[in-house]
């Protein structure tokens, strides 16, 4: 968890899957992918700030690529290791909205992300997926989920928990526990 914040204990929403095989983390990626369409459709003008958290080849960036393909997005998903932010334009139930992928692996201060200036990506309707939080350290807005990705013995394998860190947070994953799972 980062520093940013610390689950509630009034939220209390966790959702676990354990996938042996890409295919089933792209499905619990689309799955998430779905809740987020819904919740848009709801609050459309809303924002929702979601860290993905791991170590190195735990497999962030292939949960955050089948995330946003999920959501409508047809070409391809980059790796923002080098750019640190990759904006997507989305569009769900006839609401358009943006999708900021942050990966700050490469940040070696806090500072850092306070000087490139993405503030402002945290006020417009959308999310924003950020791989590496805890390089910003207590710079970031607070999160509404929490995705930690634990790799598996063999390769694709992971173990992925969604943690409901705000009252948004909370509707969004209490939604993928009600859904059933394509696989």
């Amino acid at each position: 968890m980062t520093g940013n914040q610390t689950p509630q204990a009034s939220l209390k929403a966790t959702f676990k899957q354990y996938c042996r095989q890409e295919a089933e983390t792209a499905s619990l990626a689309k799955h998430l992918a779905a809740s987020l369409a819904h919740w848009m459709g709801l609050t459309p003008e809303a924002h929702i700030n979601i860290s993905l958290e791991g170590d190195l080849g735990a497999g962030k960036t292939t949960f955050a690529r089948h995330l946003i393909q999920g959501l409508g997005y047809g070409g391809k998903v980059k790796s923002p290791t080098y750019t640190l932010c990759e904006p997507y334009e989305l569009q769900s139930n006839q609401q358009t909205f943006t999708a900021h992928h942050f990966d700050l692996y490469r940040m070696r201060d806090p500072l850092e992300w306070q000087e490139a200036g993405f503030a402002e990506h945290f006020d417009v309707p959308g999310f924003c997926l950020i791989e590496w939080p805890e390089k910003a350290e207590g710079t970031l807005p607070a999160f509404d989920i929490q995705i930690l990705l634990t790799a598996g013995l063999q390769e694709n394998e992971r173990s992925i928990e969604l943690n409901a860190l705000s009252e948004k947070g909370k509707k969004i994953v209490v939604d993928i526990k009600q859904r059933p799972i394509d696989t």
